[in-house]
């Protein structure tokens, strides 16, 4: 894009791409928070049916996009090398993770990623507050937009805008708008509406580049952002079909029908007279037959028979629902055991299998969100004046989230010490659920331990052993 784009135009823009996505972004907003497709049913169905085709729903999405988020936890960050050092230390007490914790990203950094595996893509916005003090916060994919000269490989957005309020009435919709230079406040009619769009420069953003920052879970080389919900919609449909189609067996064919033959139902008479009650058709008015498990049909006619139509069975529908959930699966590749519920008699090696996929799924995920945090510390570090805004080389320290019991992990790692030879002290951090405080609590206190082991090693070799005699 040239710099001679004018703000009105590219508020144009940003808002015509809200217009053009909104109708996708709600349908998988939709399907994330069950509200999904009714099931095929007759055109004729009833208010019976419209409750079964509810009750049908079984949304499986919001295990989709939690599974792999729950995996995903930002523990720290390690600055670059420099001039061909070795790697800094992981500190808690840098600039970047300062600036994390001031935003409570810790606690936040999981709407970002749900919102960027939920709908292809989410947004982060880095500046500073009303007190000068730089933080981090998530942005709504329903209500951000960005621009890119290249969005299958750029990283920094041309320009973005987040709506605050859509319009109400004879009120005008506001949104904020960011591009490499300015922050500007953008009041508008409509989405569609390109004459009603006005801009207003707020201040100068403080940053080199537009201060967004886009979290896409997959983006191809057309610069489409894929999430984990619109590749299913078509296999949750399928689950709903057949469990609506369970729930209609079950509530008019799941038990045997009793029949009786050469007989007519017993009709409704007048008291007094006896003779037949007629409805508005001249017809006689049948009388409710109470028939349950308790009572027992009879019949005086000698030609009347009795007879039953058995009950629809529900294996067929149940297995049915199992093969589906599986294939929703394999597609999303989730563990079945995550869905089904099944990890009875599964082995070690059997329950490693089953994670592989979902693992290498979570690996890809850590590394586009990574390089999107690393972005976010740049824009971090150089709005607050510190140094480090140009430090390509930084990494995202993610938390192992794996479920390894303490045993296990603690005799791996015995092995690696002492077969190995790998120090101690850089192993601390394999230990499962260690936090960074953790590690730097541990090596103060490893430090307090070696100066008391050295204090009382100089005075044992200070103090004479009074056990030994002189010599005369």
């Amino acid at each position: 894009m040239t710099a001679s784009v004018t703000p009105v135009a590219l508020a144009r823009r940003l808002l015509a791409i809200l217009s053009r996505d909104g109708d996708r972004l709600r349908r998988i907003d939709d399907y994330l928070h069950g509200r999904h497709d009714d099931p095929y049913m007759p055109p004729q169905a009833d208010d019976e049916y419209r409750l079964l085709a509810r009750r049908a729903v079984s949304n499986w999405m919001p295990l989709l996009v939690g599974t792999p988020a729950q995996a995903l936890y930002v523990d720290g960050f390690r600055r670059g090398a420099r001039e061909g050092g070795l790697p800094a230390q992981v500190e808690t007490a840098s600039a970047e993770w300062e600036h994390w914790q001031r935003s409570r990203l810790d606690a936040r950094q999981a709407a970002i990623y749900r919102g960027a595996l939920a709908y292809g893509h989410s947004f982060a916005v880095t500046e500073r507050d009303t007190a000068g003090l730089v933080r981090t916060k998530g942005l709504s994919a329903l209500k951000t937009s960005a621009l890119f000269e290249d969005p299958a490989n750029d990283d920094v957005p041309y320009a973005a805008l987040t709506i605050t309020a859509m319009p109400k009435g004879d009120e005008r919709g506001r949104a904020r708008m960011w591009d490499a230079r300015a922050e500007y406040a953008v009041t508008f009619r409509g989405l569609d509406d390109e004459q009603g769009i006005t801009v207003t420069r707020v201040r100068s953003h403080g940053a080199s580049e537009c201060p967004v920052t886009r979290f896409a879970s997959l983006v191809d080389l057309e610069g489409r952002t894929i999430g984990v919900v619109e590749p299913m919609i078509a296999l949750q449909n399928r689950i709903n079909q057949t469990i609506f189609d369970l729930l209609v067996a079950q509530t008019y064919a799941s038990v045997k029908v009793r029949t009786a033959t050469g007989m007519a139902p017993p009709i409704r008479r007048d008291p007094e007279t006896g003779e037949p009650v007629l409805d508005e058709d001249g017809n006689p008015i049948p009388l409710p037959i109470n028939h349950n498990a308790r009572r027992f049909l009879f019949a005086e006619d000698p030609d009347v028979k009795f007879g039953s139509l058995d009950e629809t069975p529900l294996g067929g529908f149940i297995e049915s629902v199992d093969m589906s959930i599986r294939h929703l699966a394999a597609v999303s590749q989730t563990p079945p055991h995550h869905l089904l519920g099944q990890i009875a008699n599964l082995s070690a090696e059997a329950l490693l299998a089953a994670e592989t996929a979902l693992s290498r799924k979570i690996a890809e995920f850590r590394t586009a969100f990574g390089e999107c945090w690393e972005r976010v510390f740049r824009l971090a570090v150089e709005l607050s004046g510190e140094g480090g805004s140009n430090d390509y080389k930084g990494e995202v320290i993610w938390r192992d989230m794996e479920s390894r019991s303490l045993a296990q992990a603690a005799d791996a790692l015995g092995k690696l010490r002492e077969q190995l030879g790998i120090p101690a002290k850089g192993l601390w951090k394999r230990v499962p659920g260690v936090t960074q405080t953790e590690f730097e609590d541990w090596e103060e206190l490893a430090e307090d331990e070696d100066s008391v082991r050295q204090l009382s090693t100089a005075l044992t070799r200070a103090t004479p052993d009074r056990s030994v005699p002189e010599a005369a």
